[in-house]
């Protein structure tokens, strides 16, 4: 089955192609104008950007998803992209600066919007640290400072398919994988 994304952030794109290949579904990325409202929530955040796709002949995607670091009240949270692009791992890493309960959590939410215009949407989490400096050179984001629970490295020192195995964006991709077989099946 063949799905729309609609991002323009190819690691996105990678590790939800990555999650979702074993389920048979292939992504095709889709240059489409997403709405992104500001909202405390990620769930309205993607809901609303679903709702703005123009009609299409195939299921689509939209995925939301941000760092909510519990010292922190939350923060970045839906504004982990815009955080990220001010003040980066440093500036995180500088508010954590003395601070002793590093936990935090990864979620996503992905909005799969059908033909016929319903919406579903599938969540993700992946609970974790903020390390004490940044480590590893792959992933995107705030990786290199988060370090899921059960491992001993941060996303940014993993491959994408070690990631997929903690990962809040995996998580809610094989959700949504899952939701489309039992359709397809008629369950």
């Amino acid at each position: 089955m063949r799905v729309y994304v609609v991002t323009g952030n190819v690691h996105k794109v990678a590790e939800l192609s990555l999650a979702l290949k074993p389920f048979g579904v292939e992504l095709e990325p889709l240059r489409a104008e997403k709405l992104e409202v500001q909202s405390e929530s990620l769930e309205k955040i993607a809901l609303v950007a679903a709702e703005h796709l123009p009609p299409l002949d195939k299921p689509a995607i939209v995925e939301d998803a941000g760092l909510f670091v519990k010292a922190l009240n939350g923060f970045p949270g839906p504004y982990s992209s815009y955080a990220y692009k001010t003040i980066g791992c440093r500036g995180l890493l500088k508010l954590m600066e003395g601070v002793s309960d590093r936990e935090a959590v990864f979620r996503s939410v992905i909005a799969l919007r059908m033909p016929d215009g319903s919406i579903h949407l599938f969540k993700g989490e992946a609970a974790g640290v903020i390390t004490e400096e940044e480590r590893g050179t792959g992933g995107f984001g705030f990786d290199p400072v988060f370090r899921p629970r059960g491992s001993e490295k941060t996303f940014a020192e993993m491959t994408t398919e070690e990631k997929n195995l903690y990962s809040h964006r995996a998580k809610a991709a094989r959700n949504l994988a899952e939701w489309l077989v039992r359709r397809a099946k008629g369950i």
